[in-house]
């Protein structure tokens, strides 16, 4: 644009020029002409072609517009009628009109920032840059989740999310264990995902071994005193994240997008699949898949995924030829062993001729005969409830299981569990009755009136009937009177009679000299106490 300028001073400047420089700049000729006529008037105007020029009078966002940002959730008009409305009443001076108070948002605030007044924290990291990694050598690092699938499937005849919790390897991308739940997840569950990953056997081979650590994201189930234990015993550092940085473990936050879209959505029951009509709702005629058949179409995409799937951060190379071209030696660790360090430890027990007494229940088994009378150790998998694995508990050598006796039926079980569920329906249907208030619409501004009249016997009935279910009521504070006090004290003549029997009452003391009478000492002019 100087060079421009300087043509056009020296009168040499053409159409031709003025041509060549729009399409450079991909702007129109008049474009050009108007920032030459602009560089004419001010020559710093040719440093930035085309921006506006600077006053020292323009508006610039303070920090009460910030706040007004926030507030109004980055609605910029709302901002202008608050503070056009505060100017009226004489609070500040008048703002500037809506379009200069969008051009000085956009200057002034960066797009993160933007995005953050609008909607929050969570908006403004999408505008974050974040180094990445070193990809490092496989089982340097593990990083494991909990996820909930947008799938609905049929669990015992109900409708159901399941949950999949996996560990994944930062350096090849592979897949190392999983589990699902069709429940939320516990700790038996980062468990039995940890036991799938550390295998190397079939059907979980080759990915596996034992990492040096495994990135978690401060959930209570990975920091459970069954899990950090198993994790120490194996030798592997646990790295508890931040709250709310899921960029620090982006392997696995990738795996859970990843998953959604390249296999989920795909799936019948998907519950995030746009529907025709206002409310979102199912097909009444959806056949939804069974947990079984998920799970299995589940661990199919798993094995797609480490075999055949070529991520792009492995430059053409799939998972699995990752992991092999990778030289690092692996730890392995026995299923035998691993399966003990997996459990969770509750102590020492007698074995006596009703079997192990675990959790006020019987455990019996056939390896038992002849052997009452000695220690044994007892672990479990949590809440796996209905077997107990026993080890000696001198030598801690492995005894074998034990199986709850006298274990309820599958139809028992269902039974109670209806009778359970019936129960807590009625319950909460009782519970949303008695607390539903309802009030009247009004068109004018007055107090609430509450709805619903009651007459006066109603009300005594209902008082009556709920007498006895306060603790407060329930106190006898008469049963044991208390003993009288001493008797230069004065004590109200209400109280005296609430003595302990049998006792004199207390004489109230003569005031002293000069010292007006109290409360129990003052009399009528009858001469009684008043």
């Amino acid at each position: 644009m100087r060079r421009l300028l300087a043509l056009r001073q020296e009168q040499k400047l053409t159409t031709r020029h003025v041509r060549l420089m729009a399409e450079s700049l991909e702007v129109t000729e008049r474009t050009v002409w108007r920032w030459l006529a602009a560089a004419e008037r001010d020559e710093s105007a040719a440093a930035e072609p085309g921006a506006r020029a600077q006053s020292r009078d323009r508006f610039t966002v303070t920090s009460e517009v910030r706040r007004l940002l926030a507030l109004w959730k980055g609605n910029v008009a709302a901002v202008h009628r608050e503070l056009t409305a505060r100017a009226v009443r004489g609070g500040g001076e008048p703002p500037p009109s809506i379009p200069t108070l969008h051009r000085a948002i956009q200057r002034d605030l960066t797009p993160g920032e933007r995005a953050g007044l609008a909607k929050g924290e969570r908006a403004a990291r999408k505008h974050d840059v974040f180094l990445a990694r070193p990809r490092g050598w496989r089982n340097q690092a593990w990083e494991s989740d909990h996820m909930q699938a947008p799938v609905l499937v049929d669990v015992d005849g109900k409708a159901r999310r399941p949950w999949i919790t996996w560990f994944t390897d930062c350096a090849t991308n592979a897949i190392t264990g999983v589990a699902v739940t069709p429940v939320h997840p516990s700790r038996e569950s980062v468990l039995s995902a940890l036991r799938s990953a550390v295998l190397r056997e079939d059907p979980y081979g080759p990915f596996g071994g034992l990492p040096e650590k495994v990135r978690v994201d401060r959930g209570k189930d990975f920091l459970s005193r069954t899990v950090t234990a198993a994790f120490d015993l194996l030798d592997v550092t646990v790295e508890d994240l931040p709250a709310y940085t899921p960029h620090l473990k982006g392997t696995v936050e990738g795996l859970n997008r990843a998953v959604e879209s390249m296999f989920l959505a795909a799936l019948p029951g998907y519950a995030r699949q746009p529907r025709p009509g206002k409310r979102a709702s199912r097909p009444k005629d959806e056949v939804l898949l069974g947990f079984e058949d998920f799970t299995g179409r589940l661990l199919a995409w798993t094995s797609w995924w480490n075999t055949e799937h070529h991520p792009a951060p492995l430059r053409g190379r799939t998972p699995l030829e990752a992991w092999q071209d990778d030289p690092t030696p692996l730890r392995d660790v026995p299923a035998a062993d691993l399966w003990t360090f997996t459990l969770e430890d509750a102590g020492t027990r007698t074995l006596t001729t009703r079997g192990v007494r675990f959790r006020k229940r019987d455990y019996v088994s056939a390896w038992m005969t002849g052997q009452a009378g000695i220690q044994v150790r007892v672990r479990f998998m949590p809440h796996h409830d209905h077997r107990i694995e026993v080890y000696h508990a001198a030598t801690g050598r492995y005894l074998g299981p034990a199986d709850l006796a006298d274990q309820a039926t599958e139809e028992q079980v269902s039974a109670v569990r209806r009778a359970r569920s019936a129960r807590a329906r009625r319950l909460k249907k009782d519970l949303e009755s008695s607390q539903r208030e309802r009030y009247a619409a009004v068109n004018q501004p007055e107090a609430p009136r509450r709805l619903g009249a009651l007459t006066a016997a109603q009300a005594e009935a209902e008082l009556a009937q709920s007498a006895g279910t306060a603790l407060s009521d329930l106190t006898m504070p008469d049963l044991i009177p208390p003993a009288a006090p001493p008797a230069d004290w004065r004590t109200p003549p209400s109280l005296v009679t609430r003595t302990a029997p049998g006792r004199p009452p207390p004489v109230p003391s003569e005031p002293a000299p000069g010292r007006p009478p109290g409360p129990a000492e003052q009399t009528t002019e009858d001469g009684d106490a008043s």
